[in-house]
């Protein structure tokens, strides 16, 4: 089968995005997500749910569907289809784009909070800064990694409720972006948080808990992205914006 369209691994805000773009450029578009989220925004275009079965089964979907191309415009912490892309498209020879947003490295604020390379150091870091209530939000498959908070007041933060049930003494919000300062302020206080938890996923939506957290002198744990996945030439070229990832896709994708 000849390659006829592109394949975007989504599931965030650049990925729909990318979508609309490439859909009103006349580009043929399937876009592909997780299925973890119960009511996910969808992108214009053709869409599938769930996975692909690892490398094999995603190489296995290019050569079937005659994909052109894959931009994997997925969470910067979705480490596993991100590998699985660059090992597929490494198998097939179909072309590879990861589309990325910045994260908050060379935010302003950057330098004044805790970084830390793992969800288990995030935990230990939030025992040493503070005994008071913790706001979670480092994402739903990461609540049991802060199992050692257990017995302290947390709040956490989701979009779907958790896989399993939270300790006692946690308090589960269920809440989807974006979010205000103002907004974020008067929850913070409300539960009296004494820290805040986050990963470095970057973008606009959720800065505002970080921007109320300095307002109110709250300490900031932030967990680093991972390192990309690499593949037989090394890790998949990045861009930072939809219009260079339409641009690229425009340019291994015929109309």
């Amino acid at each position: 089968m000849g390659s006829v369209g592109v394949l975007i691994l989504g599931g965030t805000g650049e990925a729909r995005a990318l979508a609309r773009s490439l859909v009103d450029a006349g580009i043929t578009v399937t876009s592909s997500l997780a299925g973890r989220v119960a009511d996910p925004a969808l992108p214009v275009g053709e869409v599938r749910i769930g996975g692909f079965g690892g490398p094999a089964g995603l190489a296995r979907y290019l050569n079937e569907h005659g994909i052109g191309a894959v931009v994997d415009a997925t969470h910067p912490f979705a480490r596993n289809i991100s590998a699985s892309a660059v090992a597929a498209t490494d198998e097939t020879g179909v072309p590879l784009i990861r589309l990325e947003r910045p994260g908050w490295a060379d935010h302003p604020l950057a330098s004044t909070w805790h970084w830390d390379d793992s969800n288990d150091a995030a935990a230990a870091r939030l025992t040493e800064l503070t005994s008071g209530p913790v706001f979670l939000t480092t994402g739903r498959s990461s609540v049991t990694d802060f199992a050692v908070l257990a017995g302290r007041p947390v709040l956490v933060r989701l979009v779907d409720p958790p896989g399993t049930p939270l300790p006692g003494a946690w308090q589960l919000l269920l809440a989807r972006g974006p979010y205000t300062v103002k907004g974020e302020r008067d929850l913070m206080a409300q539960h009296r948080i004494a820290a805040l938890a986050t990963k470095d996923s970057g973008g606009s939506m959720t800065e505002a808990k970080l921007l109320a957290a300095d307002s109110l002198g709250v300490p900031i744990v932030v967990i680093r992205r991972p390192a990309p996945a690499v593949g037989h030439d090394g890790p998949a070229d990045t861009v930072r914006t939809v219009a260079d990832a339409a641009a690229w896709v425009s340019r291994h994708v015929p109309r």
